[in-house]
């Protein structure tokens, strides 16, 4: 729904009230100095509004080129080029582009809505402010003679933002802002900043499952069987399928490789509505933490398959593009509502387990899961002593102390969040962000658990 948008800004208003009050007095007052300089100044204003209207009502068609990095990542703040803008406009008018939206930290809000999907977040969540989007504005111009502009949008932490692009056409004593162009909505997914933590060795799970790396010229290598439950959907062989009507499934006796299994559980659990500023900080470093978990071990070996379950569903993940379409809804899960979970995982290997100190159900699924052997990996906010002094420890084992050859990290660093990092981006805070939430940390029994601390600051 179109809305009507004022030609005057609010230093153009001002202007021309003082140039009224000014005309009035002097007629009454018979100044003719006065009056020649408040008409000179509405005559002014009138022939700048009329050259305004003109040339916006010729550029209501045109289309900026808009077009966000991908993926987007919190901190970088990469600049947009702005294309599009080399339209002709008179003296002393530039043309503006103008982003205007709500940014929910962590998803947060959209969370219950199912933000993220395919990149694309949930529409009606995005549109709700009373679920915690920040109001976002960010705006650059194309300086006379130039057809393109950078627009620089940084994000302080994950989430998604929604919003529309729109251009305007100013004049450089900022007294007009006309309407111009077709604005454009982009929804973007803006993965957590990225975590440097230490190389991982896990001991994956042996599959059954043989990985078989074909080229054209093995082809005769290949025998065809019907499909059965269980076997690999990139194996079916499409085409001869289509010609039978029945699925045909590819099995080859030569070059086997052993699929490694990796179960991974991201324990996104905690307040959906009002949730503090705090705790979404926590949940962006352990999504942080998680992509720092996958992308690591996927680069050191390509044979990994990781089964990736949260509170929104499981996701599998074989190669890079898996792992990329993973972690672009990883930027838009947020908070989930507890849940009791009370089966035991199935096998005996060892599972990953992601969470934070917002997570209320954390010790039951850790005693669900015995006799498993767990790896946890828990997000904590800093407590009064350990803020004052600086001093804690990054690293606990099942009895406080670190297993059988491995030294405990004293004076490990943060992760910090800084809340002015918004305004100075064109974020404005929700007022509740500004207050420090109260969240405790939280005594677990895992067999292995290495502990990041979290904190937001001023």
């Amino acid at each position: 729904m179109p809305r009507f948008r004022l030609f005057f800004t609010p230093a153009g208003a001002a202007f021309l009230a003082a140039s009224l009050v000014i005309l009035i007095r002097s007629l009454l007052a018979r100044n003719s100095y006065e009056i020649v300089l408040s008409s000179a100044a509405l005559l002014f204003l009138l022939v700048m509004g009329v050259i305004g209207v003109w040339k916006s009502g010729k550029l209501k068609s045109m289309e900026a080129g808009w077009k966000p990095p991908y993926p987007a990542v919190a901190g970088f703040g990469e600049d947009t080029l702005i294309t599009g803008l080399d339209e002709k406009v008179p003296l002393f008018f530039r043309l503006h582009f103008i982003v205007r939206g709500r940014f929910f930290p962590s998803s947060s809000g959209a969370a219950s809505s199912g933000a993220a999907s395919s990149g694309v977040a949930s529409g009606n969540a995005a549109s709700s402010a009373e679920n915690g989007g920040c109001p976002m504005l960010v705006e650059t111009s194309a300086a006379r003679g130039e057809k393109a502009a950078r627009l620089s949008m940084n994000f302080p932490m994950s989430g998604v933002f929604s919003g529309e692009g729109f251009c305007r056409l100013k004049d450089v004593f900022g007294f007009f802002s006309f309407s111009c162009g077709i604005s454009q909505r982009r929804t973007i997914n803006v993965r957590s900043s990225p975590c440097f933590g230490k190389n991982y060795y896990v001991n994956a799970q042996s599959g059954a499952e043989d990985r078989r790396n074909k080229t054209s010229s093995d082809e005769e290598r290949y025998y065809m069987r019907e499909y059965t439950p269980g076997d690999r959907f990139r194996d079916i062989n499409w085409k001869s399928s289509e010609k039978i009507d029945a699925l045909i499934t590819r099995i080859s006796p030569d070059n086997q490789e052993k699929v490694s299994r990796i179960e991974v559980y991201f324990r996104n659990y905690g307040q959906v509505k009002k949730t503090s500023l705090e705790a979404l900080w926590l949940l962006d470093r352990a999504k942080a933490r998680l992509s720092h978990f996958l992308r690591s071990l996927m680069e050191m070996q390509s044979s990994y398959i990781f089964h990736v379950r949260t509170a929104r569903g499981g996701w599998e993940i074989e190669d890079e593009e898996d792992l990329d379409a993973f972690l672009e809804e990883l930027a838009g899960m947020g908070f989930s509502s507890p849940q009791n979970e009370t089966l035991s995982p199935q096998g005996a290997d060892e599972i990953y387990v992601f969470s934070t100190a917002c997570d209320t159900g954390l010790n039951g699924f850790l005693l669900a899961c015995n006799p498993r052997p767990v790896s946890l990996f828990l997000v904590q906010p800093l407590n009064d002593k350990e803020r004052k002094t600086g001093k804690f420890s990054s690293f606990f084992s099942k009895k406080s102390l670190p297993p059988a050859g491995t030294e405990p990290k004293k004076d490990a660093e943060t992760e910090t969040l800084r809340k002015t990092d918004f305004p100075a981006n064109g974020c404005f805070p929700l007022p509740r962000f500004l207050i420090r939430g109260k969240i405790r940390q939280m005594g677990v029994q895992a067999g292995k658990t290495e502990i990041i601390y979290a904190e937001t600051r001023l």
